[in-house]
């Protein structure tokens, strides 16, 4: 445990588990964009042995990352659903 961690009691949050989706592996990873935070997740999926990657980066901003985060999962959903492979 670091010092700071001792004194203020807090530690690095932990990043989300990844959610299984129709094959496709999808992590959230919103990130802090001033007082809010921006929706991100990273998907992925292995074809033919490949590890094949898309990062997933939207305008839409919300006051907690577990909200951002929640919203990522379900766009990422959405547009794997709409896009299959072609993702990639």
């Amino acid at each position: 445990m670091s010092l700071l961690s001792k004194l203020f009691g807090k530690s690095a949050p932990e990043a989300p588990e990844p959610v299984s989706h129709q094959g496709f592996l999808i992590f959230p990873m919103s990130q802090k964009d001033g007082s809010h935070f921006r929706l991100g997740a990273r998907i992925e999926k292995e074809i033919d042995g490949e590890l094949k990657t898309h990062d997933m980066i939207r305008a839409d901003t919300f006051n907690t990352v577990d909200a951002a985060n929640d919203e990522a999962v379900r766009k990422a959903k959405v547009f794997i659903d709409q896009m299959g492979e072609r993702i990639f």
